[in-house]
């Protein structure tokens, strides 16, 4: 069943066209994570879906409910992380519970979401004084107070340690076990990949691929790359490109000192012809790996961009 639909959105800032063109629809109960470069309109598009930011054209359909027509109704059905949270540095967790519950029609008990958000051992401890991701843990909190169908999470993990990045990961996948929808933005391709039920990359205010993340992983070239580093030096890493060159299953190498790096449609079996040479010539493979495809080549593929841009 789909509970979002986005038809056609556009925004422009002066001369800045944020978000050109996109369109999807989200169904209920999947993480769904739009990831791009910085000033792709991943948040600009949020903005708008959350009715925080008005679009300049487009639809936003919550189902049978648009911002138009039924503001109110939309605000008890949605949840709202934004990367800079309204929380109250000198009360607890508790009290900024209680107190976000109060802004609602109705709200899932505090104990349970104190629970979710493993914040129960800091229940009492003013917010000033938690950590950064204890506080990214109640900013999720106070998203979920209301018991919303659908969460919005911005950037929920930037700037943490892979610990309290790990902590977040399991709400969000606690969240999915209660049925919950949520719609993320990451700057972490691990975290788009292990998390998302499909993924939409967007650059320059377009959508430019959107499917589930082993879809979009196998889209790619069937090449693989295959590393093997040689205990004999560069002159046994030398051959083996010769001997690997000739292998109709190999599409191009490389050298690197003592390591040979080439790239497979076929590695299995190209590794099978090329341990049968190294064994011939009795030379010694000190190690070998074959790299997978990830949602990193993916976005490097279709955006043309380095992740770290």
């Amino acid at each position: 069943m789909t509970i979002l639909d986005v038809k056609n959105l556009k925004k422009s800032f002066g001369s800045n066209h944020a978000v050109q063109d996109i369109s999807f629809s989200v169904k209920a109960g999947e993480v769904f994570t739009i990831i791009g470069p910085n000033g792709a309109g991943k948040t600009t598009t949020l903005e708008m879906i959350e009715g925080l930011v008005p679009p300049d054209d487009g639809e936003i359909h919550f189902g049978e409910f648009n911002w138009d027509k039924h503001a109110r109704t939309i605000k008890q059905k949605i949840g709202v992380q934004p990367q800079s949270s309204a929380m109250f540095d000198l009360l607890t967790p508790e009290e900024n519970l209680n107190l976000f519950a109060t802004f609602y029609d109705k709200a899932r008990p505090t104990e349970e979401i104190l629970n979710l958000i493993n914040l129960t051992d800091h229940r009492n401890n003013h917010v000033k004084k938690l950590s950064g991701g204890q506080r990214q843990r109640l900013a999720i909190g106070l998203a979920i107070i209301s018991d919303p169908e659908i969460i919005f999470l911005d950037e929920p993990t930037t700037g943490l340690d892979p610990q309290a990045r790990r902590n977040i990961w399991d709400i969000i996948l606690e969240l999915k076990k209660l049925g919950k929808t949520t719609i993320l933005t990451t700057h972490y391709m691990e975290e788009a990949e292990k998390l998302s039920d499909r993924v939409c990359i967007v650059d320059q205010g377009k959508i430019v691929t959107l499917d589930t993340p082993s879809a979009l992983i196998e889209k790619l070239t069937e090449e693989r790359e295959v590393r093997l580093s040689f205990i004999n030096g560069a002159e046994a890493a030398e051959e083996a490109n010769l001997f690997s060159n000739n292998l109709a299953s190999v599409t191009r190498t490389e050298l690197e000192e003592a390591s040979l790096i080439l790239w497979s449609t076929d590695p299995e079996n190209t590794l099978y012809n090329l341990f049968g040479f190294t064994k011939e010539k009795n030379y010694q493979v000190e190690q070998v790996s074959i790299r997978e495809k990830s949602l990193e080549d993916v976005f490097i593929a279709f955006t043309g961009k380095e992740w770290r841009d």
